[in-house]
């Protein structure tokens, strides 16, 4: 290992390690890029994609993102962009989680689909394009539908959980095994113009009081279906709560819930406790 440090000293541009000299570190070593961009980070040094996080992000944080493993219920709307910005972020395992495949209907929104992707599986195409974006980073694909049954052996060791699901029951249950297993959870909704983002605290109820009111069928999502820009805005608000919570920093939405309105451009906190 001190030799590999030794090596990423002299071949670094100042502070920075830039990818051909990662790969080349990683087959020169026998190493997997993951295992390279562990030690660069802890030498000090910085895998050169992160170089614009550096005037908010600095370099031991990066490699606590680095060392984090972050579950997405979902890989639609929502869950395609959540799922790019925490690997361009540089979350480095990640939990994708989805039993369902493309259809034409979600072309307009789901950032992983396009038409040649039509019919294959979305957690698939999550980990083919991460690693397009960044080979270091783990995906680990799992093509279920959670509930309540497989959800602590999905979720296993992971570090927080964001909720992209498009359904009411999925993600009462979602919440459930979060609470039961102590887990950070960021829940995101959208419908239309609008969509809401709360995080919630390792075993509190917040999501079950906040649909206690459900009766059964879909949400509203149903009725005003999703354009392309709503989950876009959400899934950001959802990643920037998880990198909140990830680094202990700022002040996340704990007991309260962002309610944006684009169709106004109206964003405001709502009280839950």
């Amino acid at each position: 290992m001190d030799e590999l440090r030794t090596y990423l000293k002299d071949i670094a541009d100042g502070k920075m390690i830039p990818w051909p000299q990662q790969r080349e570190a990683a087959a020169r070593f026998g190493m997997t890029v993951a295992e390279v961009e562990t030690v660069i980070l802890q030498t000090g040094l910085l895998p050169a994609r992160y170089q614009r996080n550096q005037q908010m992000i600095s370099t031991s944080q990066q490699l606590q993102l680095f060392e984090s493993r972050v579950a997405v219920v979902g890989c639609g709307g929502l869950g395609g962009y959540i799922l790019e910005e925490l690997a361009r972020l540089g979350v480095g395992q990640i939990v994708a989680i989805d039993p369902d495949v493309f259809e034409e209907h979600n072309l307009n929104r789901q950032l992983l689909s396009t038409i040649e992707l039509l019919g294959r599986s979305k957690v698939a195409a999550a980990v083919q394009r991460l690693a397009a974006i960044n080979p270091a980073v783990s995906v680990r694909p799992v093509k279920a539908a959670f509930d309540k049954t497989n959800g602590r052996e999905i979720l296993g060791e992971v570090n927080l959980v964001i909720d992209a699901v498009d359904n009411i029951p999925t993600r009462l249950a979602l919440a459930e095994v979060c609470c039961q297993m102590d887990i950070p959870l960021v829940h995101g909704a959208i419908a239309g113009w609008f969509g809401q983002v709360v995080s919630i605290d390792p075993g509190k109820d917040t999501l079950q009081k906040l649909y206690g009111h459900w009766t059964g069928g879909k949400g509203v999502e149903a009725q005003l279906g999703n354009p392309s820009f709503t989950p876009a805005v959400a899934a950001s608000l959802q990643v920037a709560e998880a990198c909140k919570l990830l680094l202990g920093l700022g002040d996340p939405l704990h007991d309260k819930m962002m309610s944006i309105n684009l169709l106004n451009m109206q964003f405001e906190e709502i009280p839950l406790s």
